[in-house]
């Protein structure tokens, strides 16, 4: 079970709650299911039970304990436990490699009509608009309220011209619209220093791996022989965290995400093809196929904010 299946299946449960008579008040459309912090109970948690309270005319912890007892038989969820003043913790049973891969699919990304004239001074209004529209559509919901940013802190045009339009999309994506992004030099450097190269690079040697895996003689294959806990764990994160930026209207979540993929991957690279005179094995096709699948996130990724994302640097 992923984070936006479970994120469904507590909007389902408060659902039959309300009908069946044990809870009151409004549904909401959409449940914000986030990773448990240290210290918690279980993967997952969600704060949902203050959220329909007092519509319903009950404590939290009542609350909580109404869904618990209906989510606690649904498949994909192992145990549920009601914590603090009434949050919901999740505990969910293991998810293969082999079906992790299935789940990831490429991102429909929506083409967004640019901004009217007046926007193109504001390149950072366009940029973070653009994008929100992008995650929200992805997400099937939307489009919301205007969003406000602060302006950048030199004039646009020179950013641009600087910098180009994916750097300085970068810059403005992965800073809070509430704060100032700030630009230097750092956005050219072609090395690991650069976060956006990190995930550009990244996604190149996603495709590189399969190039070379090919010239090998072998193709991906989904399997459960991956010994990759840190690239599986950001992985199976990646349909929560786009339901978040899709809530949060935050495309700074989407792109800290791809940075830790990035990362990962980076990490990974070296155990995907085989070595020396060893011979491509189910092993090896399996870590491709996570490989592959790791660079169709990253791809779909970059898409949602508006950066290309190359196949060879």
């Amino acid at each position: 079970m992923t984070p936006a299946d479970l994120s469904r299946c507590v909007v389902s449960a408060m659902r039959r709650a309300v009908e069946d008579g044990e809870l009151g008040g409004v549904v909401p459309a959409r449940v914000v299911v986030e990773r448990t912090r240290p210290g918690g109970v279980g993967e997952y948690a969600t704060p949902v039970a203050f959220q329909i309270a007092k519509g319903a005319g009950l404590r939290p912890t009542e609350v909580a304990e109404v869904l618990a007892r209906r989510l606690g038989g649904v498949a994909g969820i192992e145990r549920v436990d009601v914590t603090g003043a009434g949050f919901l913790n999740f505990s969910l049973t293991s998810v293969s490699a082999a079906q992790l891969v299935r789940d990831l699919r490429p991102v429909a990304v929506v083409e967004v009509p640019d901004q009217p004239s007046e926007e193109q001074r504001e390149p950072r209004r366009r940029f973070v608009r653009a994008a929100v529209a992008r995650i929200e559509a992805a997400q099937g919901v939307g489009p919301g309220p205007e969003i406000h940013v602060a302006p950048v802190a030199r004039r646009d045009g020179d950013v641009l011209a600087r910098y180009g339009a994916d750097a300085v999309a970068w810059a403005v994506l992965t800073t809070p619209a509430r704060e100032t992004p700030e630009f230097s030099d750092a956005l050219l450097v072609q090395g690991e220093s650069n976060e956006l190269f990190r995930v550009r690079y990244a996604h190149a040697r996603a495709h590189a791996l399969v190039r070379n895996a090919q010239q090998l003689g072998f193709r991906p294959e989904i399997g459960d022989d991956v010994d990759a806990p840190a690239l599986l764990r950001v992985l199976a994160d990646h349909p929560l965290v786009l339901e978040a930026a899709a809530h949060h209207r935050a495309p700074e979540r989407l792109a800290r995400h791809l940075v830790e993929l990035a990362d990962a991957l980076l990490d990974f690279q070296y155990r995907v093809l085989p070595r020396g005179d060893e011979k491509p094995s189910a092993a090896h096709r399996a870590r491709l196929a996570l490989a592959e699948a790791a660079g169709t996130v990253l791809a779909g990724g970059l898409a949602l904010l508006g950066i290309d994302a190359p196949t060879r640097l």
